[in-house]
């Protein structure tokens, strides 16, 4: 094989592995699409997430967390806009959930399985600190597609809310 042909052999195969890790990309064997979303798979990905990055114990999931989840989503659906507050605030959406702990929320867009939406959130540290805190204790977690008939930016949308009690954040200053 000439280096020529060897080079463009490398650089092929560079390019589809890197198309791989692209949000519209090709979804990879044993990964979690939307349409195979379970409280199971959802805390089997998350969960493991957590004891691959640190040891973090896992959390429980919470139906209120994800039904305020599934208005974030809803949303962002609707305003095909990827933002922490399109219409709701994340305290309004946890409390009309009947939701009354503490609560931090992690959004994607554009990611076609769970496991390339959490990827993404380990890749920042914001998010990172959100999917990882030992001072949550559940989450809930909901995603929705954009019509096909309508053009979208990201065509999918995710969002992750953990929750845990106030008291884990209360921090005791000692004169």
């Amino acid at each position: 094989m000439s280096s020529l042909s060897r080079r463009a052999f490398l650089v092929a195969g560079a390019g589809f592995t890197l198309s791989a890790c692209a949000s519209g990309g090709i979804v990879p064997r044993g990964a979690t699409t939307p349409q195979q979303l379970s409280q199971g798979a959802m805390l089997t990905a998350v969960n493991a997430a957590r004891a691959a990055n640190g040891g973090h114990r896992p959390l429980g999931y919470n139906t209120a967390l994800e039904a305020a989840a599934r208005t974030q989503v809803r949303l962002m659906v609707e305003k095909d806009q990827l933002a922490h507050d399109v219409g709701m605030k994340l305290r309004e959406r946890v409390n009309d959930a009947g939701y009354r702990g503490a609560v931090g929320e992690n959004l994607a867009g554009g990611q076609q399985t769970l496991e390339q939406a959490i990827e993404g959130w380990l890749n920042s540290p914001g998010h990172r600190a959100t999917l990882l805190s030992d001072k949550f204790v559940e989450f809930g977690l909901a995603v929705a597609r954009v019509p096909a008939s309508r053009k979208s930016r990201y065509g999918i949308y995710w969002c992750f809310i953990a929750g845990g009690p106030f008291a884990a954040w209360q921090t005791t200053v000692t004169l």
